[in-house]
């Protein structure tokens, strides 16, 4: 399935996407796996999209442990990742493909630094007040795995979930500044992958007394 700004693609990032997205000075990801549990439930897509609207899902099949395109897109250390919740998508490309995820930027953190008039940080409530979108999120817990089968509806949350990442990623950074909260920010971002680690070890609370 191909449209102009939405591509399938299996096992890897076709060269082509790989390279507009390195060419990238932030990109959005996103993936979609059978479950919640590290170690337990497997990474089924990964989604991108950059400033451009370009969204492709890469299908990532059971046990596959490597995807040398994809991998070199979410190392490039020029490129900002933007994720909602890095700290579990992050987790999971360590976790499944040995490798860690950076730069980075987490919606979810800076949402939760800067929005501090709410206790509603999730991508729902967060685009809807930044963008003013209504996003679909029935199809957030269903059957991943099964990459042949996936419905219309699986697929246009899967590229919804990405396609608004950015412009929100900028309308935080602007918050952020404002409130003097930036370069507190960063550092949060950069602890992530340690974060991602305690998790696939399944460390629990353990900065707390």
């Amino acid at each position: 399935m191909s449209l102009d700004n939405f591509q399938i693609c299996d096992w890897d990032l076709d060269r082509a996407s790989a390279a507009r997205y390195l060419g990238s000075e932030a990109i959005a990801v996103d993936t979609e796996t059978m479950g919640l549990v590290m170690g337990r439930d497997r990474l089924c897509l990964v989604q991108l999209c950059d400033s451009q609207g370009y969204v492709t899902v890469v299908r990532i099949e059971k046990g596959q442990k490597s995807a040398p395109n994809l991998e070199r897109v979410l190392q490039a250390k020029d490129v900002t990742k933007v994720f909602h919740f890095a700290r579990f998508d992050v987790a999971q490309f360590r976790y499944t493909f040995g490798i860690e995820t950076a730069p980075i930027f987490c919606t979810k953190i800076a949402s939760k630094l800067a929005r501090t008039y709410t206790s509603s940080h999730g991508l729902k409530s967060l685009i809807s007040e930044l963008m003013g979108v209504t996003l679909d999120k029935s199809s957030q817990s269903s059957d991943w795995g099964d990459l042949d089968s996936l419905s219309e509806e699986q697929l246009s949350y899967a590229g919804n979930d990405v396609r608004y990442l950015l412009e929100a990623q900028d309308k935080l950074t602007t918050m952020l500044k404002r409130e003097d909260r930036w370069g507190l920010a960063k550092k949060c971002f950069e602890c992530v992958p340690v974060f991602a680690v305690l998790d696939i070890m399944h460390y629990q609370n353990i900065f707390e007394h």
